[in-house]
This record gives C-alpha cells, sequence and structure tokens, in this order.
C-alpha cells in the first residue's frame, strides 16, 4: 500500500462528492431540501458522456451535464416553491425520474470511447517537495477548481450580502421578505444552482475523474453520501470538503488492502476471504454512517447549523417562519 497513491485518489475521488454537497449545502441554507442529488448526478452524468460523445468535445459534454441537473432541480423547486408540495417526498421522487431518464437516455452508450476533461500540473506549485507532488501534480482540472470552490464558496455563504440573503432565506424567510428580499426567487435560483453542482459532480465522474458511462452504477450512491456530508458537516463548505476527501482516501484504501497476500508477515484475511472482502467494500459507507448520527446528534444539541426553514414551505402572509 502507498500512502501517496491514497491521498491522491482521495483529493481524486473527493472532489466529485464536494462539488455535490456544497451544491446541496447551498440549496439547503435556503431552506430547500432535495434529496434528488444521485438522480441529478446521474442525469448529469449521462448527458455529459452523451454530448461529449457526439461532439467530441469535453468541454460541451461537461457544459451539457451541469445544465441537465440544474434543470431537473427545477422540477424539484417547481413543485415544493410554487405548489408547496412536501420536500422529502418530491426530492426522493426526483432521484428516480433522474434515474429512469439517465438509463433510457444512456441506451447504448456504454463502452463508447469519448473525449475527457485533461489532467495537468500547476506551475511552480508542483515543484514543491511532496506538497506539489501530492496535491499539484498530473490532476484532472477539477480537482483544482474543487479546490478553489471549497474556500470560495466558504466566503460567499458567511462573508458577502447574497450569501447573508440565502442564509435569511433559510432561517427567517417572512423577516427577509419582510426587508425586500425575494424569498421564491432566492430558492429558485440556488435550487437551480445546487442542482448544476450535482450536475457537475456527475459530469466529473463519467468524463473526467473515471471516464465512461455504466448505467446505474456510475454515481455508485455518492449523491447519498453527498448529503450525508451536508449534515455531518452542519451545513459547512469546509467540513463538507474535508470529509469528501477522507471518504475518497477509504475506498482506495480498502481496495489496495486486498492486493497483499501477507501484510507485515502476517497472512492477509482480505486476500483470501471473499465474504470478508465484502464487508471491507462496506467499511466507509459505514463509518459514513457513523459519522452523519454522531453529526446529526452533536447539531441537535448544539441546535447548531440547521436552517431553521429547511424543509418547510414558505407561504406569504402566514404567522411563523
Amino acid at each position: 500500500m502507498n500512502l501517496e497513491v491514497i491521498l491522491r485518489a482521495g483529493l481524486s475521488t473527493g472532489t466529485i462528492l464536494i462539488f455535490a454537497a456544497i451544491g446541496e449545502i447551498i440549496a439547503e441554507r435556503a431552506g430547500v431540501m432535495n434529496l434528488g442529488v444521485e438522480g441529478m448526478m446521474l442525469i448529469g452524468a449521462m448527458a455529459a458522456f452523451k454530448v461529449a460523445y457526439a461532439t467530441q468535445n469535453a468541454w460541451l459534454g461537461l457544459l451539457a451535464g451541469i445544465l441537465a441537473g440544474g434543470i431537473l432541480s427545477l422540477a424539484h423547486g417547481l413543485v415544493i416553491i410554487h405548489f408547496q408540495a412536501d420536500q422529502t417526498v418530491s426530492g426522493l421522487s426526483l432521484t428516480f425520474l433522474g434515474t429512469g431518464l439517465a438509463l433510457v437516455l444512456g441506451e447504448g452508450l456504454t463502452g463508447l470511447n469519448t473525449p475527457t476533461i485533461p489532467s495537468v500540473d500547476v506551475p511552480l506549485l508542483s515543484s514543491i517537495p511532496f506538497i506539489g507532488r501530492i496535491f499539484f501534480t498530473d490532476f484532472n482540472i477539477l480537482v483544482y477548481i474543487g479546490y478553489l470552490m471549497i474556500p470560495l464558496s466558504w466566503y460567499f455563504i458567511f462573508k458577502t450580502r447574497p450569501g447573508m440573503h440565502l442564509r435569511a432565506v433559510g432561517e427567517k424567510p417572512s423577516a427577509a421578505d419582510t426587508l425586500g428580499v425575494n424569498v421564491y426567487g432566492i430558492r429558485y435560483l440556488y435550487t437551480f444552482v445546487g442542482g448544476c453542482l450535482a450536475g457537475l459532480a456527475g459530469a466529473s465522474i463519467s468524463i473526467a475523474i473515471s471516464p465512461g458511462w455504466y448505467s446505474s452504477l456510475t454515481t455508485s450512491g455518492q449523491g447519498w453520501i453527498a448529503i450525508a456530508l451536508v449534515i455531518f458537516a452542519r451545513w459547512n463548505p469546509v467540513p463538507a470538503a474535508l470529509g469528501g476527501y477522507l471518504f475518497g482516501m477509504l475506498r482506495r484504501f480498502t481496495l489496495d488492502l486486498q492486493g497483499p497476500m501477507t501484510i507485515l508477515g502476517v497472512k492477509n484475511p482480505f486476500f483470501y476471504d471473499h465474504n470478508l472482502v465484502f464487508f471491507l467494500q462496506m467499511m466507509p459507507f459505514i463509518l459514513t454512517i457513523i459519522a452523519l448520527l454522531w453529526g446529526s446528534g452533536a447539531a441537535r444539541r448544539k441546535r447548531k447549523g440547521t436552517p431553521a426553514a429547511l424543509g418547510i414551505p414558505y407561504i406569504r402572509g402566514e404567522r411563523g417562519l
């Protein structure tokens, strides 16, 4: 097992989770719970791969994936903002809708080769001993975009006036409305932004990080992991990003652990016993569930993080939130 390989794999695959988690954080900060992240990621992955193959241009594919996720999210926005339906039910329905559309429209794409987003070195930074090799050498461009998105999203949410409006709508929409903030417009906008970032996460899989279209296996449940990271991180992009990277490293670690016949001179049980291998593959997801339970419990105890109006439809003129 190589520590450098594990770290680099975590940074690369964690980028997918960062895009999806930050998109969900932004939407939920506006009071919109969207459990359709998996469906938006899958439709984004399919659209990106299909357009990149048809045009032989990976950047057009990336744009198509982003827009596909965003457009699908507007269906959720219409149902829960305009018609004030239950957000949990609508989000789950969006997952089924996105998955179904992706599988139908993606028919025949499996096994095809398409252009991909290139990998590059970062000038100067890549020459830093060890650090440069780990963080800035031969990574996909989207990984570097992920680096930038972490501080920028934190700064936007907590240090800018639009971010203040975003948080106000998620905490006390009636007060924000009284001050002239367009509650419905902001919720539609950030639902769309969250969908675009979920679409970007899906596109990152199919034409960048793990190129290819493998039907429903393309996302492998990473949309649900992103939602778990949001709760674990208490709606803060920085801890969510760290959790995403850690999850990516754990997935690589469990894969590498199956390789050697012996570990420190002792027979490696994961090499010989397939039942243990299945258990090992579950470990990143089990640890995510444990972290989710711990994070949500801590948030409840400290009454910290959760937007007060999350999941609650806003009806102008009604008393309450």
